[in-house]
């Protein structure tokens, strides 16, 4: 595998598309999926798989769990000024050094329990939202445009994936 096949699994998100409600219930469904996914794949690991990088330089399957937690976190917030704010401005983060922070040496469990708390809302807030809540935006300051509340979405399905397909690869079930 190239070192691209191995930062993106499933290929990189396409930005830019248009997508129907059904594309968006599907997305969904994924960010529903996910906190049982994770746990189930996680839980049982050792501290050696857990501190397995799933590439070369990469993150380890611990530091990928936290992360998760700190996107998802990060998404839903900034999903909740977009839906109570015009086009709010978003602050970035420095994922990478969030990465390298102390706390992503814990054990996964809190992070797991913040990935399901924060998917039970998110999931419940989605799927209320009708055509004309998926077009609010914000602005991400870091790529200097605005984000339909939709597009987000399935931003984050995508991101769901490409980070449980690396912790797959990191533990060789790929």
């Amino acid at each position: 595998m190239t070192l691209e096949q191995l930062k993106y699994p499933i290929g990189d998100f396409v930005y830019g598309k248009k997508y129907t409600m059904r594309d968006t219930k599907a997305h969904i469904k994924v960010l529903e999926k996910l906190p049982q996914r994770l746990k189930a794949l996680t839980t049982s690991l050792s501290d050696a798989e857990l501190d397995t990088p799933y590439r070369p330089e990469g993150w380890t399957v611990r530091q990928v769990v936290h992360h998760i937690a700190d996107s998802h976190i990060n998404m839903f917030t900034r999903i909740r000024f977009a839906l109570t704010e015009q086009n709010p401005p978003i602050k970035g983060y420095d994922e990478a050094a969030w990465a390298q922070l102390p706390d992503h040496q814990l054990p996964v469990k809190p992070s797991l329990q913040i990935v399901e708390g924060v998917h039970k809302r998110m999931v419940f807030l989605f799927k209320s939202l009708d055509k004309q809540a998926l077009k609010k935006t914000y602005y991400h300051g870091g790529y200097q445009k605005s984000f339909e509340i939709q597009e987000v979405i399935a931003l984050y399905a995508w991101h769901s994936e490409h980070h449980y397909q690396h912790i797959l690869q990191a533990l060789g079930r790929r």
